[in-house]
């Protein structure tokens, strides 16, 4: 549903423009909910609520009594907020997932695939430029024939 990578701003008050194609798949979907979350590597992670619901599902199998589960768990539901697009295309960043991401102003919106990331442009500047090099290597250990 979400693919490629964009670059834009967020103004003073925290609001962030969806790039044009996803808002188009978000409306070929009719989604009308997102859930925006403290994400992994320092992003954040956008959510139809669709996907959001299975992720939610998932994570609840992790057990409570695992250490490691409650801390997970603790900090991706606890950052969680439901957002929407606005009729000009924006949603409203909440103050402690920008603190969160490192994110002032210069982002870099990246769709993958049931989720869009949100970076702060110098964060997905570094991660890409570590990561590239890489990948055919990433390729082989987690891709099954």
């Amino acid at each position: 549903m979400f693919y490629g990578e964009y670059e834009h701003t967020i103004d003073r008050k925290g609001r962030l423009i969806v790039p044009a194609r996803f808002r188009q798949a978000l409306q070929e979907h009719d989604v009308k909910r997102l859930f925006l979350t403290r994400g992994l590597d320092g992003c954040l992670f956008l959510f139809a609520e669709s996907e959001w619901r299975i992720a939610e599902s998932r994570f609840k199998q992790i057990p409570f009594t695992k250490s490691e589960g409650r801390k997970f768990n603790r900090m991706f539901f606890s950052g969680a907020a439901e957002v929407t697009v606005d009729r000009l295309g924006r949603l409203l960043v909440p103050k402690t997932l920008k603190d969160f991401a490192d994110i002032t102003q210069d982002v870099v919106i990246v769709g993958v695939s049931t989720r869009m990331e949100i970076w702060a442009k110098e964060k997905w500047k570094a991660f890409y430029d570590s990561s590239r090099q890489s990948f055919e290597d990433v390729a082989e250990r987690v891709m099954v024939e």
